[in-house]
């Protein structure tokens, strides 16, 4: 098994950058995995309160924890949560929050946890190790409803065709059983840049662990935690989580339809809860060389404003 300091961290220069932190600073680090920001953070003579519901990498993290002198608290919770947690340290603000969005190279490459379909497995996809696993998904839910989730949270654009060749092949309980179903149904070709696999094990993925409504609820758990002049880093890894992260920023820095960069000043509109927020950030060659997964990266980086936190609204979205 790959040791955790073997997994780089991706854009890890350039969120260092954005987030400038500073001896005795707190930071939340919201995606801790094998804690190569965290490490960073640490480093630069921050403190830091990091968040994952993955089981492994908590207790892997503990030999981190031990060499912190005190300076690292990993909390076995979604970073959805880091609001509740940090009140329950007594800490009421923090001066930076990073998510590096998704499932982690920890979580690809160990076969058992069955988020890749590059090597055989149980078909299980659950970040947290408890509730509901994609084996559970995939044979219980109706057609109509998987394809609704890979034409939703895959953009597969064939999911009806996909969604019907895994109920006819039910029950699926292997990595290798769901790919070659979906490959069979699809049609796959050895020269082929793609695997016609990705989408759909992407779309369950998301799906079993609620991925896209925790990255919202977490934007807004930053927002809430962020004292004034705190910085907000996050690094996704596709379409539908950096459009959540734009819109975001978009709509709290308080730019009005058709300007990028002014400040919204119709009669009634919220104060900007964030400002200078930052051009996207893509890797560039050296790293892409260097690190494969660094590809799909894409960095966005704000500032918080001393602006009211505004008041949540409702969600009606696939998850």
């Amino acid at each position: 098994m790959t040791a955790a300091r073997a997994h780089e961290p991706v854009l890890l220069d350039e969120v260092v950058a954005g987030l400038a932190p500073q001896p005795g600073e707190t930071h939340v680090d919201g995606t801790f995995g094998a804690g190569g920001y965290t490490r960073a953070l640490l480093a630069a003579g921050a403190n830091v309160i990091a968040f994952d519901r993955d089981p492994d990498a908590v207790a892997e993290g503990q030999a981190l924890v031990a060499e912190s002198d005190g300076r690292l608290a990993l909390v076995p919770d979604l970073y959805s949560r880091m609001a509740e947690a940090l009140g329950d340290r007594g800490i009421d603000a923090v001066d930076g929050v990073t998510l590096d969005v998704g499932v982690s190279s920890m979580q690809l490459d160990r076969a058992e946890r069955g988020f890749s379909f590059q090597a055989d497995g149980p078909l299980d996809m659950r970040m947290g190790q408890s509730g509901t696993s994609a084996a559970d998904f995939v044979n219980e839910a109706d057609e109509a409803e998987i394809a609704d989730v890979l034409f939703h949270l895959g953009e597969e654009r064939q999911s009806r065709r996909v969604a019907r060749a895994i109920v006819a092949a039910r029950p699926i309980t292997r990595t290798s059983e769901l790919a070659a179903v979906v490959r069979r149904a699809l049609g796959h070709r050895e020269h082929d840049k793609k695997d016609p696999a990705t989408r759909t094990f992407q779309a369950i993925r998301i799906h079993v662990n609620r991925e896209l409504g925790e990255l919202e609820d977490g934007l807004a758990a930053a927002e809430r935690v962020l004292r004034p002049g705190g910085r907000l880093a996050v690094v996704s890894f596709h379409s539908l989580e950096d459009r959540i992260v734009k819109r975001f920023l978009k709509e709290r820095s308080g730019a009005p339809a058709g300007s990028r960069h002014l400040p919204d000043t119709r009669a009634g509109a919220p104060a900007p809860t964030f400002e200078a927020v930052a051009k996207p950030v893509r890797a560039g060659e050296a790293e892409l060389a260097r690190n494969p997964r660094s590809r799909s990266a894409t960095l966005r980086v704000a500032r918080r404003t001393a602006a009211t936190v505004r008041a949540p609204r409702s969600k009606g979205r696939v998850q």
